[in-house]
């Protein structure tokens, strides 16, 4: 299971979270606009009935004060002033106020302007109305005329503010239409708004409650492979640590404890702690391990002895591994095991070693005395027996000639089994020193070496065109040498000796008689005789040293030409088989990598 593909958003995820977030942004942002175009737009529509409220504010003050005035003038009492006199500073803070609310309207302003103009005409008139009503003697003409006068002027007040009333309506019916249209899209954009965050929610939902399966599942996995290893740890005798190196804190698997003949997690996880079972003389390379570590030389693995709690002393050796994430935060890992079965193995088996070793060097000596000084005498014994063959037989009874015989006899064999034991111990120990040869001329060499025997026989060797190929060569000539010499030695004698040689290039699969699957190919070269042949049960036998299926009355020899042969081909990493059938002949197959 891919643990990273469940635990780790996709990019595809992040892409349709990414997505989502900017157009629910966009949305929003443009919702907000929406939002603050229609404040917009109830501010200006508040705004024309506050302008149109002030003006009719003002044109109400105006009258107060002429109701006033017609009051005074009809009954001389002061007391109907006060309205008169109460008009002019209402009127002044209303004129402010709609100074503010017209200042960003220069058509307004001006209109302002002129109908403070005419107010103050009217209060004019007013006031000079006053004037008039309060001489001695009073002149009802000229108060009239003044009056009429002051009639005008209040209708032209009351068109002036008319028209700003009729102006700011104009105002008003346009931003209504705005705010309607504005207001009619409201709910198409809520309900955008609030399908596009269903939707984006839902798919969350989705997504989030899939990767939670998924999480659920490789959290299992996760389980499973943590109590696997715990389990791996404890049957293989190793635990588990890693190293913060960016909060230098250390962390130990359970196993490490137990290892250490503790309860898990029974002390804190520091160099210092586990210091404290490492065997005095390994101590300096966990310390030295440590250090390189640190300065980022190096990540070694060490090898070291502990004493556990109990005061078993264990063997342990550590492994380590650098990893680095995706931030550059640097954590070694590390292994480690109880080798000490190993270990102890590994000193018997240095012990055996030297002994092997010593008993190599015995073999040596023994090899030396066998090629010199039980030669020697041998020699002189067969010396001696053939000058008194040649002197003294024509005084022996029979039966001193029969043993004499025999002495002989024997004593050529013994030289025999020497020389072949010499020959089998060169093939054991002689430096393997592969060089390409032609195989042809291997044969033709091992055929002059038997020249004498093939003569006697009348043998015939029938060879088709051999490779070259990369081998021992003096090696593979006593091979060919032994494999011939064989088919010679148990020839019929009746019959014409006649080894036939074939080769072909195989590939080793297909031969049943190695018994593999290796795809690689060798070089397969056969030696068939007509010789006396063998019984096949014998067919794996016949290699092993000294083993012989005939009496010495019968052939000569020692059992050890064969075994030399199986000796050269597991030298050359190649194969020999054996194939007979009695009194009909033999088929020896070897197989040499190509």
């Amino acid at each position: 299971m891919n643990f990273k593909q469940h635990l780790t958003p996709t990019f595809f995820l992040n892409a349709i979270f990414a997505l989502s977030l900017f157009i629910l942004i966009f949305i929003s942002s443009i919702f907000y606009r929406h939002s603050t175009s229609i404040a917009e737009s109830s501010n200006w529509i508040n705004h024309s009935y506050m302008v149109n409220i002030e003006l009719e504010k003002m044109f109400s003050y105006l009258k107060d004060a002429e109701s006033g005035q017609r009051g005074f003038i009809a009954t001389n009492e002061t007391e109907f002033l006060q309205p008169y006199n109460n008009a002019q500073e209402k009127i002044s803070i209303s004129f402010e106020n709609l100074q503010k609310l017209t200042a960003d309207n220069l058509q307004q302003q001006n209109n302002l302007d002129s109908l403070y103009k005419l107010i103050n005409l009217r209060l004019s008139h007013l006031g000079k109305a006053l004037h008039l009503r309060q001489r001695n003697p009073f002149n009802a003409s000229l108060l009239t005329a003044n009056m009429r006068v002051g009639k005008n002027v209040m209708e032209n007040v009351r068109s002036q503010i008319n028209k700003m009333i009729q102006l700011e309506k104009i105002y008003l019916n346009e931003r209504q239409q705005k705010y309607q249209n504005k207001i009619s899209i409201t709910p198409l954009i809520t309900l955008v708004l609030l399908l596009f965050s269903l939707s984006v929610f839902a798919f969350s939902y989705y997504k989030i409650n899939k990767d939670l399966k998924k999480q659920k599942v490789a959290n299992e996995q996760l389980r499973i492979i943590v109590a696997s290893m715990e389990h791996a740890e404890k049957i293989g005798e190793f635990s588990t640590w890693h190293w913060d190196l960016e909060t230098n804190k250390l962390y130990y698997s359970d196993n490490q404890y137990r290892l250490l003949g503790c309860e898990p997690q029974s002390f804190e996880a520091t160099i210092e702690n586990f210091l404290k079972f490492v065997n005095p003389k390994d101590r300096h390379k966990i310390i030295e391990g440590g250090n390189q570590v640190t300065n980022g030389k190096s990540y070694p693995s060490a090898f070291f002895g502990i004493t556990r709690k109990d005061g078993e002393v264990r063997y342990m050796k550590s492994l380590s591994k650098l990893l680095i994430d995706s931030a550059g935060k640097k954590t070694l890992i590390g292994i480690n095991s109880d080798v000490t079965e190993q270990y102890l193995n590994n000193l018997i088996l240095e012990e055996r070693n030297r002994e092997l070793e010593q008993s190599n060097k015995e073999l040596a000596s023994f090899n030396h005395v066998a090629s010199h000084d039980l030669q020697e005498p041998l020699r002189k014994i067969l010396t001696f027996i053939s000058r008194i063959s040649e002197t003294e037989t024509a005084g022996m009874s029979e039966s001193s000639k029969e043993y004499l015989s025999r002495i002989q006899i024997s004593a050529t064999r013994m030289r025999i089994l020497i020389d072949d034991l010499l020959l089998f111990s060169r093939t054991n120990k002689t430096e393997k020193v592969f060089e390409k040869t032609d195989l042809n001329l291997l044969l033709e060499l091992a055929q002059q070496d038997l020249a004498q025997i093939i003569e006697e026989k009348n043998a015939i060797i029938k060879s088709v065109l051999l490779p070259q190929l990369t081998v021992i060569p003096f090696q593979i000539q006593q091979l060919f040498t032994n494999l011939i010499s064989n088919s010679l030695k148990y020839s019929k004698k009746t019959t014409t000796p006649l080894i036939t040689i074939k080769c072909e290039k195989v590939m080793a699969h297909e031969e049943p008689a190695l018994k593999t699957e290796s795809k690689k190919s060798y070089y397969k070269i056969s030696f068939t005789d007509n010789g006396m042949g063998f019984d096949q049960q014998y067919a794996e036998s016949i290699f092993t040293l000294f083993q012989r299926l005939h009496h010495d009355s019968e052939f000569s020899g020692t059992g050890i030409g064969l075994s030399i042969c199986k000796k050269i081909m597991d030298n050359h990493a190649g194969y020999i088989t054996a194939v007979g059938v009695t009194d009909v002949g033999a088929t020896f197959t070897i197989f040499l990598p190509a």
